[in-house]
């Protein structure tokens, strides 16, 4: 009511849920946990707008609006037109990225009334923007497919993420920082693994146990009847003595 303008659909069904979204996640470095992702959907009373006063207290102080490079080339090609800070956009911020940039909802038509047609944005440290998704729903699955990394936006963005982020993209989402890899060749990350030779049997020699020799039957009667003719002739000895 304040701003004269209707949540889209998704996000106003989403506020009906739950009044914010946040999720922190760390890694074990040491044995000392280091917080790493975060997953922030700015509460109602936090969606703040951007733009519609002065950055600093002092009388005559810029705005955003006044810093607004209006050099760009906006809406050539297949690229949207890019948000103003002026009244010609309303700018709210959904995730302030933890100073990294912000993720902002954008009316991007908001004279003479405000169009009911949103996007999702990102403004970067610099001012400028970068178009992220269409809806809301679009950005939510953004944020949770690329677990909260840091600068996780970048990738959005021609200059990219950092080399320090870039590592833990490849330690935790390397195909996602390797998009361009994975359109040249389409299976550098399928899996190739072959069950056929994995789960191949060797075919190994039997080991042959040497038994010893065993004795026919026929020499085994022999010996038993040497033995018992031996003890007969030492009994008839004895007895003649």
């Amino acid at each position: 009511q304040k701003n004269s303008c209707v949540l889209p659909e998704d996000l106003k069904n989403f506020y009906l849920m739950t009044d914010g979204f946040q999720m922190t996640w760390s890694v074990k470095t040491d044995d000392t946990p280091m917080p790493l992702g975060s997953m922030v959907i700015n509460s109602v009373s936090k969606l703040c707008r951007l733009g519609g006063s002065s950055m600093y207290t002092l009388p005559s102080a810029p705005t955003l609006a006044d810093l607004e490079d209006d050099t760009d080339e906006e809406g050539n090609g297949d690229k949207p037109e890019k948000p103003h800070f002026d009244s010609r956009s309303l700018i709210f911020e959904l995730d302030a990225c933890n100073g990294n940039g912000k993720v902002c909802l954008v009316y991007k038509h908001a004279e003479p009334v405000v169009s009911p047609d949103t996007e999702i944005w990102f403004l970067d440290r610099a001012l400028y923007w970068h178009f992220l998704t269409k809806t809301f729903t679009a950005y939510y699955r953004l944020l949770i497919t690329h677990l909260g990394l840091p600068q996780w936006q970048y990738a959005f963005t021609s200059y990219g993420v950092s080399p320090q982020a870039k590592q833990w993209f490849n330690m935790y989402k390397p195909i996602t920082i390797n998009t361009a890899l994975l359109s040249e060749e389409a299976d550098s990350f399928v899996n190739k693994l072959d069950p056929n030779k994995v789960f191949k049997s060797k075919n190994k020699t039997p080991v042959l146990k040497k038994k010893p020799p065993s004795q026919p039957p026929g020499s085994q009667k022999s010996h038993t009847s040497m033995t018992s003719a031996k003890t007969s002739s030492l009994a008839g000895n004895s007895s003649r003595k």
